[in-house]
């Protein structure tokens, strides 16, 4: 294990070609991976200085094995300062069995750091959101929230849930949801974006923006 320290990290991250892509940055994780970099030392600064907020995450989680203490790493390093630094994450917990997600997205949607609580959603955007018997606890999650970040990870995993599940969804949506218009309007996009989603459902799910509009004005 090489235990690093900032300067050494600043420096390799300085040296790649101007105007560097994420395929530059990736391949810097990759070597630091293979050579068992500690990379702890980063974490003070990952809010500051953004260009180490993936390095800190990538070359920690993937040194580590066990979905459950990557759960766990997350959790205690909720430091998510932009919109997309949380999805980068989800490929990390996807194998985490429905209870323990559930145990730590119950608690990141009540938080106040809206990039937590966007976590809280989107970490589900994978096989996890796949069992049908676990389709209204999911569901059960969704809460009318005012930041627009917040209310694109709700759209993103409603129209997930669709992909599988459209009969359910399409019933929770028109008759349970208390959702925002703008949130339920988002969500339908989505779908309706989706290559995944038939036709024939997208048309089902367009019919009820009028019920829906017309829902949220009055709420």
């Amino acid at each position: 294990m090489i235990t690093a320290t900032k300067d050494m990290i600043r420096h390799d991250v300085d040296a790649l070609p101007e105007n560097y892509k994420t395929k530059d940055v990736d391949a810097l994780i990759a070597r630091y991976v293979r050579e068992k970099y500690d990379v702890s030392c980063l974490r003070e600064f990952v809010l500051s200085e953004q260009d180490l907020h993936r390095i800190y995450y990538y070359v920690s989680l993937k040194q580590i094995r066990d979905v459950y203490a990557r759960a766990e790493f997350i959790d205690r390093n909720l430091l998510f300062s932009d919109w997309w630094h949380t999805d980068q994450l989800i490929k990390f917990v996807s194998a985490l069995d429905f209870k323990t997600a559930m145990r730590y997205a119950k608690r990141y949607v009540k938080s106040r750091d809206l990039f937590v609580r966007r976590w809280g959603y989107v970490m589900w955007i994978s096989k996890l959101c796949r069992d049908p018997e676990h389709v209204d606890e999911i569901l059960l999650l969704m809460k009318n929230d005012d930041e627009y970040y917040v209310q694109m990870a709700q759209a993103w995993l409603i129209a997930e849930l669709a992909i599988f599940f459209p009969e359910r969804v399409l019933t929770w949506m028109e008759n349970e949801n208390d959702l925002h218009y703008h949130t339920n309007g988002k969500a339908i996009q989505k779908i309706c974006d989706s290559f995944r989603v038939s036709s024939e459902n997208k048309e089902k799910f367009k019919a009820l923006r009028p019920k829906l509009r017309e829902r949220g004005e009055t709420t």
